[in-house]
Formats: C-alpha cells, sequence, structure tokens
C-alpha cells in the first residue's frame, strides 16, 4: 500500500528521496563495448542469440518485413499514429532554430551558423513492452532538423522480427534504416559502427540500465540526449480532485518500472485517503499489476502538505519527470514551476496523453535533472558554427585592445597574431 506522509512531520529524507538501482552494470557494459568495437557484427550476431535467442541472417530489417509489418498492424492504429506524428511535427516545427548575421559595424561580419548533425541514431526499446510512441517522438525532430539519415536500432523477438507496430511506427515517421539489435551493444554499434551499422553523431532514446550505461560509456565518442531514470510522476491536486482519475495517473507511470516513482502532493488528507484506497481497487486491475505493485508500494508516496503553495514548493525540489497539476485554474500556478519536464495542465490531461498524442515530447529528464536539463527537441539534433569576419582597417581599430587583453594571460603570441598584421604596409 501507498504510504502517506505529512509534510511537516516528516524528516525531508523521506520527502525527497528517490528509489536507486543496486544493479552494478558498468563492468558488464564495458565488456560489451569492447566486444563490439573489436568484432563487429560478428559480436552483435552473438549478443542477439545470447540475449535474444534470435539467429538472424542479417541485421538490417529489409523494406519487405517494413511493408508486411505495415499491412498487418490494424488500419485504425496506422491512422492514429499518423495523428499522433502531426501533433508532435507540429509542436516541434515551432522550435526550430534559425542562423543569423550581425554586420552593423564598419569591416565586421559575425554570425551563427545552425548545423543537423548528419547522422542520429534512435534506441527503441523492445524488452518488456514495445514502444512506437518512442519512435515518433525520438526520430520526428531529428527529421525536421534536418539529418541527413536517422537510423534506428531496436531488438528482435526469439522469431528474429521485430514488433510490427514498432515498424509502422518507423514508417509513419520516415526513419531511414532499422538494425535489428538492442541493449549495450546497440549503443555501441551506433557509437562505433559496424560493418552493418554506421557510425552516428548522437544518440537518443530509453532503454533499461544497460543502455542507460552504455550511453554514458560511448559519451564523448558521440552525443546522447541524456541518461534516463526511472519513469516519474508528481501530481499536485487539490480536495476536488476525483480520486480515481488521480490513482489512474499515478498507476500510468507505476505500471514501466518496479523502479518507477509516483508521487501525490495534495492539501487534502482526505483526498490523500480516497487515492490510497482506490490505488488497491485499481491495481489488481491492471495487466502489469506486479510492476504496478512493487513500484507503488516500494517508491510511491502521497505527500500531505498545508496549501497549494507549499505543494508547488515540494514538486520544483522534486523536478519531476511529469508534473500533473490537476487543481482550478492551473495557469495560475504554471509562473511558480521552476523544475518539471513536462507539465500536464488540469483535471482533463493525464500525462498518457503526453505520451503518445499531444505533441510536447515524451523524452524528458529524470531523477531530478530537470532542474538543469530539458525535454528531447529539435536543439537536440542540431549544432552551432559561428564565424568572424574583420577587414584590415577593422582591425586595425582593436589590435590593441586584443593585445593588451593576451598579455593580461602570459598570451605574448596570442597578442602578436593581432599586432603583426597592423604592422604591415599594405
Amino acid at each position: 500500500m501507498i504510504k502517506i506522509l505529512k509534510y511537516s512531520e516528516v524528516e525531508n529524507s523521506e520527502i525527497f528521496s528517490r528509489s536507486e538501482s543496486t544493479m552494478n552494470v558498468e563492468a558488464i557494459v564495458t565488456d560489451i563495448i569492447n566486444n563490439v568495437r573489436a568484432n563487429g557484427d560478428k559480436a552483435l550476431y552473438e549478443y542477439c542469440e545470447k540475449f535474444d535467442k534470435a539467429k538472424l541472417d542479417t541485421l538490417l530489417v529489409s523494406e519487405d518485413e517494413i511493408n508486411e509489418a505495415f499491412s498487418i498492424v490494424e488500419p485504425e492504429f496506422i491512422e492514429i499514429l499518423e495523428k499522433a506524428a502531426a501533433n508532435i511535427r507540429k509542436f516541434h516545427e515551432k522550435q526550430v532554430r534559425n542562423s543569423f548575421i550581425i554586420n552593423d559595424e564598419n569591416g565586421i561580419v559575425i554570425g551563427q551558423k545552425i548545423i543537423p548533425v548528419d547522422r542520429a541514431g534512435l534506441y527503441v526499446p523492445g524488452g518488456t513492452a514495445a514502444y512506437p510512441s518512442t519512435v515518433l517522438m525520438d526520430s520526428i525532430p531529428a527529421k525536421i532538423a534536418g539529418c541527413k539519415e536517422v537510423v534506428m536500432v531496436t531488438p528482435p523477438s526469439a522469431n528474429g522480427k521485430v514488433n510490427p507496430v514498432i515498424l509502422a511506427a518507423a514508417k509513419v515517421a520516415g526513419i531511414d534504416k532499422i538494425f535489428k539489435v538492442g541493449g549495450a551493444q546497440a549503443v555501441a554499434a551506433l557509437a562505433y559502427g559496424t560493418e552493418s551499422i554506421p557510425k552516428v553523431d548522437k544518440i537518443v532514446g530509453p532503454g533499461n540500465a544497460f543502455v542507460a550505461e552504455a550511453k554514458k560509456q560511448v559519451y564523448g565518442v558521440v552525443s546522447i540526449d541524456m541518461i534516463a531514470g526511472p519513469s516519474e510522476i508528481l501530481i499536485v491536486a487539490d480536495g476536488n480532485t476525483n480520486p480515481k482519475h488521480a490513482a489512474a495517473d499515478l498507476l500510468s507511470q507505476a505500471e514501466h518500472d518496479k523502479m518507477a516513482s509516483a508521487v501525490l502532493v495534495t492539501d487534502s488528507m482526505e483526498l490523500a485517503l480516497a487515492v490510497q484506497k482506490e490505488l488497491e481497487v485499481q491495481i489488481p486491475q491492471l495487466s502489469r499489476s506486479e510492476i504496478a505493485r512493487v513500484s507503488i508500494n516500494d517508491n510511491g508516496k502521497i505527500i500531505v502538505c498545508e496549501d497549494l503553495c507549499t505543494a508547488i514548493e515540494i514538486s520544483n525540489e522534486i523536478a519531476p519527470e511529469h508534473l500533473e497539476l490537476c487543481v482550478d485554474n492551473p495557469f495560475d500556478y504554471l509562473d511558480s514551476i521552476r523544475h518539471a519536464g513536462s507539465i500536464f495542465m488540469g483535471r482533463n490531461c493525464p500525462e498518457a496523453l503526453g505520451d503518445y498524442f499531444a505533441g510536447p515530447n515524451h523524452t524528458l529528464p529524470t531523477s531530478g535533472t530537470a532542474k538543469f536539463s530539458s525535454p528531447l527537441s529539435v536543439d537536440d539534433f542540431v549544432k552551432k558554427t559561428q564565424y568572424t569576419y574583420y577587414t584590415k582597417d577593422a582591425l586595425k581599430r582593436v589590435a590593441k585592445d586584443v593585445a593588451f587583453f593576451a598579455e593580461k594571460e602570459g598570451l605574448t603570441a596570442h597578442a602578436k597574431s593581432a599586432i603583426i598584421r597592423t604592422e604591415e604596409s599594405d
């Protein structure tokens, strides 16, 4: 049963504690990465057989396989995928940045270019659940950014095939290449390249502890989006909130993972008790009830505080991945929210809207990193290059200043590189 904590009566450590994995995967992942670097495709085939029980002839998903998957997925779901993709595109197209140029001083031009990364790599989990939503959320911003190629990796089933809904989503999103490989070995393949899988410039997408550790270890060889932890939801709710709705929303994250965190912060003890009771009604009805039960019992909590302003303060300190504001007039509180991955406003906006359909991205900072990082966006797939141009006369006007600055840092060659040009005759 979920625990109820009174904010004023317990230690802060109980309020702000997070679930932590005790699994030490660093050495295992290091060995996998080294094996893939040394042996390429051979290592990937061996890992597929070992971990996925799939004996493959090729890693690349063929066009025939994609078209076959597209044909067997229900037309209704294809239509929903296309609607969701349209919403995601509409939102992310607003994020596109423009290059700029400044030439308002005589003889001086400075500017910045926005350049997409050449090749983006998308990791899509395929373990306990399939996530076509991740395919859309992580590939569409890359396409909007202008990446030349978007490559997807995802583990196959024991029959050597990829889940059809994953392939259908990839076709809707326009992904260029798909490979049947998962786990840390897939991340290593994207980072270093193999005979079949091209090296990418950026790796994005969620995964288990092995995938997260692999992304951490290859960072610097490639860029990554973030090191994602367990899923999180925090609901700030007043006493008018329907406890059935609040319980359902808490469970929408608890069913992801036994390590997931579901937190309700409210100014109403009556609501807290009602939600606690309702969770016990709803958990047995879930297809993933065992996972949800462990998550709720081990990591779930209901925090009762004196007012909604305090609830907002608690939320800001926790900096949740998903924040629901189940209150009257939620826009009155929006400016007070400083730290959250994605905010869901009002009583008719379950977090699941954001997972699948609304348009804002669902790849979000976890584990409190919303205090300093952002949701996945078009920005993740571009880089900025700046440039400077001075005429000789423009350099003459500032050369002494540049040299003076350089000499203060003890860098006389820097100083000379500016002054020497002004001493030369035309």
